[in-house]
């Protein structure tokens, strides 16, 4: 049986990221997607032309639906774009399913580099938000957020998740994809101590979608009965193995291959 994962996220008409490369994640791992949908944004490969907020009560609504329902083995958290969403999506899961996984990816910036986050928010991420998250996926800029300073290098993402899981998280998993060299280096810190995973860096500008389908791999692993590092470690080899196989797609960064671990529906048969 698929293990329902609850999304709440932003869309992203372009189907890279958000929403869509959440459903493409979780059902390519073998899990069930169903979402709150945040926000609609507009925008492609090159970049976000324009938020639509969808009202909290509506988002609220949303996830109450799903909860009293289908239920949720896990759920992972995107785009929270205000602190008015982030506070009613923290009260509802609090509410609903309180013992949960959550799995958080602060999303702030896209890959782009427009702002997913309103200027304000970053307090009521650090109050509500970080406090309930089973584990927590920051890149780099996001954990520069989050510390309010810079990270120099690889040798700092350990110490930086320290101070991150200080904020109240059970976990963080730190991608330090964004720092320059070859390996890419994540770090993975509990309480209990912490966990570095290496990978070769994939040549592609095809990058569009990693952070929220590395989240949401974490997130169907959890709902399948894997250990924190287990699913961790496959959620890394997917998004590896979905960069390496992109193909060029829209003018500017292109989104990561979900479906490359599906073979085409004629084939599977």
């Amino acid at each position: 049986m698929r293990p329902p994962v609850l999304v709440i996220a932003g869309s992203d008409s372009g189907g890279g990221a958000g929403i869509q490369g959440d459903l493409k994640t979780i059902t390519a791992l073998g899990g069930h997607a169903a979402t709150a949908i945040t926000a609609l944004t507009a925008q492609n490969t090159r970049g976000v032309a324009g938020i639509h907020e969808i009202e909290p009560a509506f988002i609220a609504q949303q996830i109450a639906v799903v909860l009293e329902d289908i239920g949720a083995a896990a759920i992972k958290t995107g785009m929270l774009h205000s602190p008015a969403v982030i506070e009613t999506v923290c009260k509802s899961l609090t509410r609903l399913a309180p013992d949960t996984p959550l799995v958080a990816d602060p999303v702030m910036v896209a890959q782009s580099g427009d702002s997913l986050l309103q200027a304000d928010a970053v307090d009521a991420l650090k109050t509500h938000l970080l406090p309930m998250a089973s584990v927590l996926t920051p890149n780099v800029p996001e954990a520069e957020h989050l510390l309010g300073g810079r990270l120099g290098g690889p040798d700092d993402l350990e110490d930086a998740a320290r101070r991150l899981l200080a904020l109240g998280p059970r976990a963080v998993l730190l991608k330090g994809g964004h720092l320059q060299g070859d390996p890419v280096r994540d770090v993975l810190v509990t309480a209990e101590g912490s966990e570095i995973f290496e990978s070769p860096r994939v040549a592609t500008k095809n990058n569009h979608g990693t952070g929220c389908a590395l989240a949401s791999a974490v997130a169907t692993g959890l709902a399948q009965g894997y250990d924190l590092k287990s699913a961790v470690a496959r959620a890394r080899r997917f998004v590896w193995q979905a960069l390496a196989a992109s193909e060029p797609l829209g003018s500017g960064s292109g989104p990561l291959n979900h479906a490359h671990a599906i073979p085409p529906y004629d084939e599977a048969g």
